[in-house]
């Protein structure tokens, strides 16, 4: 069986990448081959919100998103989300309000907090549970979470 490999270039957090990937390889395979592990793959089949990365800045599920798929676009993880030591305001917020307790989901959540606040900077409770209902917490910590995400909203608006 051959295992053709193909070249892709992308953006991965704002600087030009470039990877070798297999037609059936997704993206957090590529990113884990990269290094990269705050998009986790939990449940494979895009209900948990663990993978979350932001395409193009839309969150993905990179579980079943193919790595082919990001050939020139924009790919942001978590790990890009912060600006060198200075976490961003949506991290700030999540440890603020111990929105976390194992951490496993944490980025996906925080990811899927950045989209909401863009679309909605002001967001109501039911606005953040709706928004929010594609990932999963396993330790239960949803009302931290909700507290987070209004805590980074009234950040992110000073």
């Amino acid at each position: 069986m051959s295992h053709t490999m193909h070249e892709i270039s992308f953006t991965l957090n704002g600087r030009t990448q470039s990877a070798q990937v297999q037609a059936h390889q997704n993206v957090v395979e590529l990113l884990n081959s990269l290094d990269l592990c705050g998009a986790r793959e939990s449940c494979g089949q895009g209900l948990c919100g663990t993978c979350t990365v932001l395409i193009d800045g839309q969150a993905v599920s990179a579980c079943l998103e193919l790595a082919l798929n990001v050939q020139n676009k924009s790919v942001q993880t978590i790990e890009g989300l912060s600006s060198g030591t200075e976490l961003h305001p949506i991290q700030e917020a999540f440890i603020q309000a111990n929105a976390f307790q194992c951490g496993f989901c944490t980025p996906g959540f925080i990811l899927m907090t950045k989209t909401l606040l863009e679309q909605h900077p002001n967001p109501t409770e039911d606005q953040i549970k709706h928004y929010l209902s594609g990932n999963l917490c396993r330790c239960g910590a949803y009302p931290e979470i909700i507290k987070a995400v209004q805590l980074a909203a009234q950040k992110m608006r000073t």
